[in-house]
């Protein structure tokens, strides 16, 4: 499961446009060029979150783009949700239909996995993102880090 380009364009622009705005409506043509993201692409994502309402459009000469409320309340989930992005490690899609119309051995592992994303997503506003709060975690480590400390780990019991 990852978050597709959708997703992550979409959290992109919001933080382009959020540290932009205070100079006024920003427009998708320069978010596009400063992120290397489509124009026809920003051009759906943002009327997804217009109809989210987490931006405004201001028409005309000098128009563009503006958030529609604070940037402290509004979280990734937020974002993701508006773009239709699916947060979702279950193969059911939450319907416990995973497995022969029946609820799979798993199905509560991935179901737990969802509302842990989902609450973490949500815990992060794009105020936060912004101003560069989020920092990495010391503790996480992604997956093929965790295989070669478990690989060295294993070797080091054999040899002792």
């Amino acid at each position: 499961m990852r978050l597709t380009t959708k997703g992550r364009f979409a959290v992109t622009a919001m933080i382009d446009l959020a540290s932009r705005q205070a100079e006024g409506p920003v427009t998708l043509a320069g978010i596009a060029d400063r992120q290397k993201i489509s124009l026809s692409y920003l051009e759906q994502l943002f009327g997804k979150l217009r109809r989210h309402k987490l931006v405004t459009s201001v028409r005309g000469p000098g128009g563009g783009y503006r958030l529609a409320r604070d940037m402290s309340r509004i979280t990734v989930a937020d974002i993701i949700v508006a773009v239709d992005e699916p947060l979702d490690a279950t193969q059911c899609g939450g319907k416990q239909n995973c497995q022969d119309e029946h609820r799979c051995l798993t199905h509560d592992l991935w179901a737990n996995l969802n509302k842990r994303m989902y609450e973490y997503l949500d815990s992060v506003t794009l105020n936060a993102l912004v101003h560069r709060e989020v920092k990495p975690d010391p503790d996480m480590s992604v997956l093929k880090d965790v295989r070669r400390r478990a690989m060295v780990a294993m070797r080091e019991a054999a040899a002792a």
